[in-house]
């Protein structure tokens, strides 16, 4: 592997996860691979980083390593203190689901793109948008052709790739397109339950999707069958209402 690109591959489904190996292969191709993830599963935990206690690092093998804690920290521990060089590149999945619209303000996998992004490393996740079945091997050849164009190309400044793969062959995905990121919303998705002695709890998941209607979303390029490849920023400015608060506020003084 002299000479190859070194790459982070990390998710927040855990370091057993079928979806994090099919991508570490997919990685093989192009450099050498090394996993750090979380020990167990961390899904939706967004950005959280641990600092109410101390993480362990277990070595599982040969470069594959677990970390007790979330996905932001195993990017953030792998870069510092375990890889013991610079990663050309961060791969984050496979997730087993889309992380389309509003979900990426949860997802793990994504938030380990974005922390590796921050640290200054070229980064992307990738997502299986299935609801069972989950045939990983179209995702990580699409994951193996982004990680590609990204070391040969270069990522825009604080940008990383959120990328989502239909379910099914990769001879039956239509295509890629590039999209924004659009809004998704659940319904019903808190569920009022009782336990055994009566008292009312809370579960929070499942519930109806509900996409908007912009053909340039993520998630209207998923459901017509492509390959959805959205570019994110750090900045969450909104800079036109910025120009609009500068132009029409005026702001309290004293």
């Amino acid at each position: 592997m002299i000479g190859k690109p070194l790459i982070l591959v990390t998710n927040d489904d855990g370091v057993y996860a079928p979806g994090l190996r099919y991508l570490a292969e997919a990685m093989r191709s192009i450099g050498r691979p090394v996993i750090v993830a979380p020990e167990r599963d961390n899904s939706a935990v967004s950005h959280s980083l641990t600092m109410d206690r101390p993480l362990r690092v277990k070595k599982i093998e040969a470069d594959v390593y677990a970390i007790d804690g979330t996905p932001t920290d195993c990017v953030t521990i792998a870069v510092s203190k375990i890889l013991g060089e610079r990663p050309a590149l961060v791969a984050s999945g496979i997730n087993p689901g889309a992380n389309l619209g509003d979900d990426i303000s949860y997802s793990g996998t994504v938030s380990a793109a974005i922390e590796a992004t921050m640290l200054g490393f070229p980064a992307f996740a990738v997502s299986l948008a299935a609801s069972d079945s989950f045939a990983f091997d179209a995702a990580a050849g699409f994951a193996g052709q982004v990680a590609r164009d990204i070391l040969t190309r270069g990522l825009p400044r604080d940008t990383l790739l959120n990328v989502n793969v239909p379910a099914g062959a990769a001879e039956a995905i239509r295509g890629v397109r590039f999209t924004r990121q659009g809004r998704r919303i659940y319904e019903g998705a808190i569920k009022e339950t009782s336990d055994p002695w009566g008292r009312r709890h809370y579960w929070i998941g499942g519930g109806t999707p509900s996409w908007d209607s912009g053909d340039d979303t993520d998630a209207c390029a998923v459901l017509a069958g492509y390959v959805s490849i959205t570019p994110l920023h750090l900045d969450l400015t909104n800079h036109e209402a910025l120009a609009l608060l500068r132009r029409d506020w005026s702001p309290a003084v004293g």
